[in-house]
Parts: structure tokens; C-alpha cells; sequence
């Protein structure tokens, strides 16, 4: 046997199944505790529905309202804030041990951006043959990075060694 579907959102009308009520009306002033069924008959005679907006008040706080009009509400203001959020992107950037400076102007340039934008940064410092043999160079590289990018972003993981790679993380501030 199933159990019967649950509603989505608050209760309304006869789905509100508690004694008492902190009714506010359609204006939104406050008409003060009221038994429920005195209540739903208010929300009746105007014509819209009684909608319970703080279920866990003691005793709920109910208001008279067009449920549909709310609903489109709400949904308006879920968007609004989908909307203005941003999603932090991690852009990568590779680089060599031994990076010429030009190279490396273009690589900073391209790093300004995307800390502009508000993106995370990986610089991954990438190893090859017999520069595994020297890897304080690399440690070298990425600490200029650090000092270069100091005012602009934090670092987020320090310069680490993994594998044939070395990585390190900058966020903007």
C-alpha cells in the first residue's frame, strides 16, 4: 500500500489542520489569534485563500492571500537569485620550469583576466626528462607567481608535487 503523495509548499485552506491561527489579513495587518475555521471562512468571504507562511510558529501564522499570485511570486524570486549568482570557475594555466619571460607575461596577462572575471586559477608547472632533477627550479617559478599576483590573489593550496607536475592554486581576493 502507498502512502499518499505529500503536497509541495505551505498548507492552505483545509490542509490546515491546527486548532488556533495568528491571522494577518489581505493588507497586511495583523488581526490576532483565531480559531482556523474562523479563519478560512475570513479568507472565503474575500474570495482568496488562507495560506500558512510560518508553520513552526506557535501558533502558525497564517495569511489571507491568492495562492497562485504567491506562487508566481516566489518562483520569480528563485530566478531572480539563480540569476545573480556567479559560478566560480577554476581556469588552468600550464607552465614549464624553464618558461621564458615573454611566455611568461602572456601566461600573467591571461591570469589577470581570469582573476577579473572572479575565477580560481591552477597553475600546473608540468616536468619533463631531467627537469624532474630539479624541481627547486619549478618551486622557484611559482613563488614569483606568488609574489607577482600577491596584490590581486591569495593562494589557496600551496606549490606541491605531484607526480611529474607540480600544483598550486591562486583564488582572487
Amino acid at each position: 500500500m502507498q502512502a499518499p503523495p505529500v503536497k509541495e509548499g505551505p498548507r492552505m485552506n483545509e490542509d490546515i489542520r491546527v486548532p488556533r491561527v495568528l491571522l494577518i489579513d489581505q493588507h497586511g495587518e495583523k488581526q490576532g489569534v483565531m480559531p482556523t475555521s474562523a479563519a478560512i471562512e475570513a479568507a472565503q468571504e474575500v474570495g482568496l485563500d488562507l495560506v500558512e507562511i510560518v508553520p513552526n510558529a506557535d501558533p502558525p501564522v497564517c495569511k489571507i492571500l491568492d495562492y497562485g499570485k504567491f506562487k508566481f511570486q516566489e518562483q520569480k524570486k528563485k530566478n531572480e537569485a539563480r540569476k545573480r549568482q556567479k559560478v566560480v570557475e577554476i581556469k588552468e594555466i600550464k607552465l614549464r620550469p624553464n618558461i621564458d619571460q615573454h611566455d611568461y607575461d602572456v601566461k600573467a596577462r591571461s591570469m589577470h583576466r581570469f582573476f577579473e572575471e572572479g575565477d580560481k586559477v591552477k597553475i600546473t608547472l608540468r616536468f619533463r626528462g631531467r627537469e624532474l632533477a630539479h624541481p627547486e627550479l619549478g618551486m622557484k617559478l611559482l613563488q614569483k607567481v606568488k609574489a607577482d599576483f600577491e596584490p590581486v590573489a591569495k593562494v589557496e593550496y600551496e606549490p606541491r608535487m605531484e607526480g611529474r607536475q607540480m600544483i598550486m592554486i591562486l583564488a582572487p581576493r
